[in-house]
């Protein structure tokens, strides 16, 4: 859809929205319009809204176009008489098959505030692209495993390849850390990278920024295997502590199993922290 009408302006972009979400708006209606030279894309038809305001603007009457607009978004098609009522007032005939085609359009409004909010996030991405990053692995991210995509690029092109040799047969966790694989390959492309789990600086759950150093410190929830419930009680019971042992965090921190320890040790999020808070005296 991008490809066929190389948006410039918001307004294209709302357009776009109502022809993604409308039913036999786009495909078999609007596209070939659009291809075929017939129509532009700021004349095709997106959202309800545009064909009554359309409509008015030809001179056709307030009430009238409103109940031709309500027939054609619910995919009734035009109501007696209005094809000949458009063509007298000069709506092409294209505008006018373009209705009886439609079987569902989106309004305008809702239209706009995707597109207000996808506009939004693409600000964010271009300008300050450390915070999008930090909000995208923090909230959309599915399947984040920080003991592969905290290694480096190349780590992460491996398994993307790996999984991408499955194809369909790749499980439903692997499909939708493809994704996520294909983001951090992109972060980074852009120059960032990630630091290494730390037990007294990592969140819980969020992505920490540091700008300075263009890096994310992944949270806790990013070790694969190590839950939300044993990583707000280790972000919980550090707190004012330093641990002098494993023993020691495994005996405030309940929540954290011996599984989890070694999670957090495969990533580094441990350093040289010994097993047990004994001392050796010779």
């Amino acid at each position: 859809m991008l490809e066929d009408t190389k948006p410039t302006e918001f307004d294209i972009l709302v357009r776009l929205s109502g022809f993604s979400h409308g039913t036999d708006v786009w495909l078999g209606n609007a596209r070939d319009l659009i291809v075929s030279g017939t129509a532009t894309v700021g004349q095709a038809i997106g959202c309800r809204d545009d064909i009554m305001i359309y409509l008015i603007s030809r001179g056709m009457d307030e009430k009238r176009a409103f109940k031709i607009m309500e027939a054609v978004r619910k995919g009734k098609g035009l109501p007696e008489g209005a094809d000949g009522e458009m063509s007298a007032l000069g709506v092409p005939d294209w505008y006018i098959e373009s209705c009886r085609k439609i079987k569902y359009l989106f309004p305008k409004a809702h239209a706009v505030a995707y597109v207000m909010m996808a506009y939004r996030i693409a600000w964010f991405k271009v300008h300050r692209p450390l915070a999008f990053y930090a909000a995208y692995f923090s909230i959309r991210a599915k399947a984040f495993d920080a003991t592969v995509m905290c290694r480096g690029m190349e780590a992460v092109k491996e398994r993307m390849r790996a999984i991408k040799a499955k194809d369909k047969d790749a499980p439903a966790v692997e499909q939708d850390m493809l994704v996520t694989l294909e983001v951090c390959y992109e972060f980074y492309l852009r120059g960032f990278s990630f630091e290494t789990v730390d037990l007294y600086r990592s969140d819980a759950v969020r992505f920490r920024m540091d700008e300075e150093k263009g890096t994310l410190l992944p949270p806790f929830v990013s070790i694969p295997g190590l839950g939300e419930t044993a990583a707000l009680s280790l972000a919980e019971q550090r707190r004012g502590k330093t641990f002098v042992s494993v023993e020691e965090l495994v005996n405030a921190c309940p929540k954290v199993s011996k599984t989890h320890v070694e999670q957090l040790r495969a990533v580094g999020a441990l350093g040289n922290l010994p097993d047990t808070s004994q001392l050796s005296l010779f």
